[in-house]
């Protein structure tokens, strides 16, 4: 069967799967338990048609870091466990009635988010179709590129889970945790280091169909577009919770970059020193 048609059948399925999960676990996080794993598949399925072309090899292994890191750093979270549901769905169903959020979790969460997972994983599809193509420096260029983004969401998350676990200790210790929320380390430079290291993952995962084809726009850079757009709307969501929850956050968001990281605008007089 074509690459493509195989991929199709599982996003189907998965698409299916998570959101009768979600139906009878009342739990809405089943697409981003799959998130990092889904892609892999796509991506070897590819590589798989293809007799192992190099390049496609190559992203399939790229992709294949990726997860296994997501994937471990979703676990430790308590991703995987009962109840590991994440913490924004429960803030939008409280605004939504339950018609409308049960509209949302099928049209949105289940087949728009899966859609999406199968587009970010496509630019494998421009490079199955151009496969023979022997890798070219452009190739080692992206693979290093790819290779410092992962390495630097690692040290985002590592400094966000640093934190997490002291600001839980101070609580459990009876005291009120001081910052309430992460301003140090990579977060000194963005709002959001993890969310920019991500991003630009999939962006230099579309280069690969460009290194592959020589031609700068194919269709299927939709899928590092509407991520980027996801991450947008995501951010706007994560930080009018933030900003109701800690009313300091106004003035972290006026001295730090929102995503890109870059040079604050004043000192920051944070009192934790995040772990790296």
């Amino acid at each position: 069967m074509a690459p493509l048609f195989v991929c199709l059948v599982i996003c189907g399925a998965i698409t299916a799967a998570t959101w009768l999960a979600s139906i009878v676990t009342r739990e809405y996080s089943w697409v981003d338990r799959i998130w990092s794993v889904a892609p892999i598949a796509y991506v070897w399925v590819f590589a798989v048609a293809s007799a192992f072309d190099a390049r496609l090899v190559l992203m399939a292994v790229l992709v294949t870091a990726w997860g296994i890191r997501l994937t471990f750093n979703y676990a430790r979270k308590g991703g995987y466990r009962p109840g590991g549901e994440d913490y924004r769905w429960a803030v939008l169903r409280g605004r939504m009635s339950p018609p409308a959020f049960q509209a949302f979790n099928l049209l949105f969460i289940s087949i728009y988010q899966n859609g999406l997972i199968l587009l970010i994983s496509l630019p494998a599809l421009t490079a199955f179709e151009a496969a023979g193509d022997p890798l070219g420096a452009w190739d080692v260029v992206l693979a290093a590129l790819f290779v410092a983004f992962l390495v630097g969401e690692t040290v985002a998350d590592q400094q966000q889970w640093a934190f997490h676990r002291w600001k839980a200790a101070e609580t459990a210790a009876g005291r009120s945790p001081d910052p309430g929320f992460l301003q140090t380390g990579l977060f000194r430079l963005s709002r959001h280091p993890n969310y920019f290291f991500e991003q630009a993952q999939w962006w230099v995962f579309y280069g690969f169909a460009v290194a592959a084809t020589g031609v700068w726009v194919h269709w299927t850079i939709a899928g590092a577009v509407l991520l980027s757009l996801l991450f947008v709307g995501s951010t706007a969501f994560t930080e009018a919770i933030s900003r109701a929850k800690y009313p300091e956050y106004d003035e972290y968001r006026a001295r730090t970059s929102p995503i890109v990281p870059w040079i604050p605008r004043s000192r920051d007089r944070a009192g934790f020193r995040a772990s790296t």
